[in-house]
């Protein structure tokens, strides 16, 4: 049976290897929410259908720049009135939720401050972030892997000694620090009630640095110590 932490023979070293790197990102994502409101169902279907096409138009015109277009949710809300009897419709609520991502921080600015001048759009984002393969987080495995394998070559040079073998090496999480909507830090808020006569100026949008962290703990057996 082998014994869980060496022997005189085969002595045992465990240690953790950290690494941590701080890199731009890959991608931002914003959150579009167009809403409609009218005092019968069909005009608030009527109005949130041609916001909706005036968004969808507006993000396709850029072309590759937005890689992913999506419709989140969609709803269609009566509002009783507080008055009177029965259940009477006061008016009607309509909203979208479009999620937009990209990769071009340039035409970010530029998109972003576009569909918040829309009318009764709002804005939310960016969230800033890496792609899930993104090759930052297979860099990131790499040193913490190097900097265990050094952290055991100088405790067993401290006893005069080598590493011998490698026994386990356990994977302990490598993830960004950065997530969607994980920090409200570089989010910019906007909601446009009204079409603008002129065209707003685009925003400058200065991209958040992404913390990207792992952590490995591994074993080795190393050569008998003089002691």
């Amino acid at each position: 049976m082998t014994a869980p932490y060496g022997t005189a023979d085969a002595p045992r070293i465990a240690v953790r290897g950290e690494a941590h790197l701080e890199v731009d990102p890959e991608i931002a994502r914003i959150g579009v929410t167009v809403n409609a409101r009218g005092r019968d169902r069909r005009s608030a279907l009527d109005d949130l259908t041609r916001r909706n096409a005036a968004v969808l138009d507006l993000v396709k015109s850029y072309g590759e720049a937005a890689e992913r277009l999506e419709t989140g949710f969609f709803s269609i809300t009566p509002e009783l009135s507080s008055h009177g009897r029965g259940e009477r419709v006061r008016t009607y609520h309509g909203r979208v939720h479009i999620g937009v991502e990209l990769s071009d921080f340039t035409a970010l600015g530029e998109l972003t401050t576009r569909l918040a001048d829309l009318e009764l759009t709002r804005v939310d984002g960016p969230w800033w972030a890496l792609r899930p393969d993104s090759p930052v987080h297979r860099e990131v495995r790499q040193q913490a892997v190097r900097e265990a394998v050094q952290r055991a070559r100088e405790y067993a040079e401290a006893l005069g000694t080598s590493l011998a073998a490698l026994v386990e090496l356990a994977d302990i999480g490598a993830e960004s620090a950065e997530t969607y909507g994980a920090r409200p830090g570089g989010r910019a808020r906007s909601m446009a009630f009204a079409a603008a006569t002129e065209e707003a100026a685009p925003l400058d949008l200065e991209p958040q640095r992404q913390h990207v962290y792992a952590q490995v703990n591994a074993r080795f057996t190393m050569a008998p110590p003089r002691l």
